[in-house]
């Protein structure tokens, strides 16, 4: 658990109360996921949501991850005999590895460095007396220093100037000055090496570039790592060295003459060879965590976006993934998304038999939207199944972005062996447009095609980012029991791989679940996991009605009660609206369940499973099928695609999606593009330029 100032640290932080804090922090300690906090113990954290519960997740983990190396420095200072009261209560007060690591740094075993060869040659006590500037005369001095290994004044100067360039280095006062210049106005510039001019055509924008580390967006500051990881430019952090050498000048030099010029050289080295590299390589690292989050937030912000698109639902569906040379895959799929018949047809040489078959398919099957892939040969299929009358009303385009990672992959062959990628990628099709969520968990997240520099940022953190979004989502919108997927139940509350494996299998052995109570009939799954992941199960058409809702078991007997008060059945209680109002919830508040948990409850009853995405709404390109076909000032429907820090992408229909700059979202200043636009949103554009040899678009929405 967390000490008082841990606590007081993550409450200010996050303007969150010291009891939630704790509270959020005991359940998290007890097993419960993020989510399960979330919705079902809202009175002991008092209303937390999901974001606040994750922050205060992280800080207590690097809280953790602090205490533990607090551990390990203590135990190596006790070892070297060198603890003192004074130390170990600095370690103890320290919050943060950084200040950890400060403390430490002296004690902290070296390499053979300057410092520590002139140690051994005895000139320790030459640089003490010297850091003291009390001597006003070096010569007598020094030359009780001589010997085989140190054999002229100027050596032993030299050997005592770098002891104390240590010193000074080790100083947590001087660190902390130089961090606060940095700070404030530290600039990262970027210079194209030279010869690479040509090769590193596309960072041109950073071939002479500087700008505030603490202003420089994240975006900037990855596309920079990236050219400097390439090998195209040299990125350098920079301060002002007169002025950090004149703010460690009047933090040492207050002594005698003689001793004052050699403690300045010692700053000077110091500085140079030590502080500066150290502090530039600290910032380097914190401006790039900093980007890294930024990034990361972008990526999940458009993931949750993406998971969360509005649902066709439980429809027959004919998919087709497009083509030219080797024509289109096509496939039908049932309500529940098994695959039931697969084929291919060529509408660019053969239309008429394609045309047929289509046709058949549609009547044999009684299908009830056709979803169509968005890559090559998108726009002239979505023409040809239009042209062709198949007395279908829903005709969709549907994303391919990460279908091809999953028809290669070890979950579409463990789903489908006998057939191929083409017809796997036309299965994924049809299940995005039936259930964008359902379909997209099987994917790695990163192959889905949102965000920005997704391959730059920190991938541990990144993961655990998107994985908790996924998760987060899934337990959202609720999974139905009876029909997920393993790869769907894994994100449940408190279930993962083998537990969802484990239910997937029961179910296949003992057929449909009929209530909630047999998942503790599930090999592994204890009454803790039950806990955590029964809330967010569905039962369609279940014999206790609650079993398809939100409700959570351990609420159930509240809900009787409720409904025998009021002298009518659980199902009279959720179908009339009117008997909900008359209910005083303040009645049913116990040291249990407060006011939020019975407000979620009735909210609940009013909308039992009900999905909580969008309706699917259809959508139509523009009359434009190729770059070539868009001229400026035409203003087209689009799709955003991607949202990124300096703008959106937008899909209008030629097969490249065109850029709207954070300057063109609205006619107004547009700090976050998120604020405006959404990923899937269907948007108005007006082309403001097309650059057809770079494949560029510059697209507009404030001018529509």
């Amino acid at each position: 658990m967390l000490n008082n100032s841990q606590t007081t640290y993550i409450t200010q932080t996050l303007s969150v109360s010291s009891n939630s804090v704790n509270q959020t922090i005991q359940l998290l300690a007890e097993g419960a996921t993020v989510p399960f906090i979330a919705r079902y113990r809202k009175e002991k954290t008092g209303g937390l949501d999901e974001v606040q519960i994750a922050d205060i997740k992280k800080q207590f983990e690097k809280f953790q991850e602090a205490d533990k190396r607090r551990l390990a420095i203590i135990s190596s200072i006790e070892e070297q005999g060198k603890m003192t009261p004074n130390l170990l209560a600095k370690l103890n007060k320290a919050l943060h590895l950084k200040e950890l690591e400060d403390l430490y740094l002296p004690y902290k075993q070296k390499r053979k460095t300057k410092g520590v060869i002139a140690i051994e040659k005895g000139l320790e006590p030459l640089a003490k007396r010297i850091f003291a500037q009390r001597e006003s005369s070096l010569d007598q001095l020094t030359a009780q220093f001589l010997n085989n290994d140190v054999k002229s004044k100027e050596e032993a100067l030299q050997g005592a100037r770098d002891i104390m360039a240590e010193w000074i280095n080790e100083n947590l006062e001087s660190r902390n000055r130089l961090r606060t210049i940095f700070e404030r106005e530290a600039i990262i510039s970027a210079k194209i090496k030279k010869g690479k001019e040509t090769e590193g055509i596309k960072y041109k924008d950073y071939f002479d570039f500087s700008q505030s580390l603490r202003n420089v967006p994240s975006h900037r500051l990855l596309a920079l790592r990236r050219g400097e990881k390439e090998g195209f430019l040299k990125v350098s952090i920079d301060i002002d060295t007169d002025k950090a050498l004149n703010i460690l000048d009047r933090q040492y030099v207050q002594g005698m003459p003689a001793c004052k010029e050699q403690v300045e050289l010692a700053i000077e080295d110091a500085f140079k060879r030590l502080l500066n590299p150290s502090i530039e390589n600290e910032f380097n690292g914190l401006s790039k965590e900093k980007a890294d989050e930024a990034a990361i937030q972008i990526f999940a912000t458009n993931l949750r976006q993406l998971l969360l698109s509005a649902p066709l639902g439980q429809k027959r569906v004919l998919a087709l993934d497009p083509g030219f040379r080797t024509g289109c895959k096509t496939v039908v799929l049932n309500e529940l998304g098994d695959l039931l018949y697969d084929t291919v047809v060529y509408p660019t040489f053969k239309k008429n038999e394609a045309e047929i078959t289509i046709k058949k398919l549609v009547a044999d099957y009684k299908i009830d939207a056709i979803a169509i892939g968005n890559g090559t040969a998108s726009r002239e299929t979505e023409d040809f199944v239009k042209s062709i009358n198949t007395g279908v009303k829903g005709i969709y385009v549907v994303s391919e972005q990460g279908a091809s990672i999953y028809s290669a992959s070890a979950v579409a062959r463990e789903e489908f062996p006998n057939k191929d990628v083409t017809v796997r990628g036309a299965v994924s099709i049809g299940r995005r447009l039936k259930d964008p969520l359902a379909e997209l968990v099987k994917i790695d997240p990163k192959s889905i095609g949102v965000g920005q520099y997704q391959h730059d940022v920190n991938p541990k953190f990144l993961k655990e980012s998107l994985d908790s979004t996924v998760e987060s989502c899934v337990n959202s919108v609720g999974v139905e029991l009876n029909t997920a997927s393993k790869h769907l139940l894994a994100y449940v509350s408190g279930l993962g791989p083998s537990l969802a494996q484990n239910v997937v299998d029961y179910r296949m052995k003992n057929g449909k679940f009929t209530s909630r109570k047999q998942l503790l009939k599930v090999p592994r799954l204890g009454g803790k996991a039950y806990e955590q992941a029964a809330g967010f199960l569905r039962i369609h058409g279940a014999k206790d009605p609650l079993d398809n809702s939100a409700v959570h078991p351990e609420r159930y007997d509240l809900v009787k009660k409720i409904s025998k008060d009021k002298g009518v059945t659980i199902n009279t209680l959720i179908e009339d609206e009117a008997i909900r109002k008359s209910i005083n919830l303040k009645e049913y508040v116990s040291a249990e369940v407060g006011l939020p948990t019975l407000t979620d409850i009735m909210a609940e009853l009013a909308k039992p499973g009900r999905d909580p995405r969008e309706q699917l709404e259809a959508f139509e390109f523009g009359n434009v099928h190729t770059i070539d076909d868009l001229k400026e000032g035409m203003v087209l429907p689009g799709i955003v695609t991607n949202i990124t820090a300096f703008g959106c992408f937008v899909d209008v229909g030629v097969h490249q999606d065109g850029l709207v700059h954070v300057s063109q979202l609205a006619n107004k200043f547009v700090k976050d593009p998120n604020e405006v636009v959404s990923v899937h949103q269907k948007v108005q554009v007006k082309v403001m330029e097309v650059d057809a040899s770079r494949k560029r678009i510059a697209l507009s929405i404030k001018e529509v």
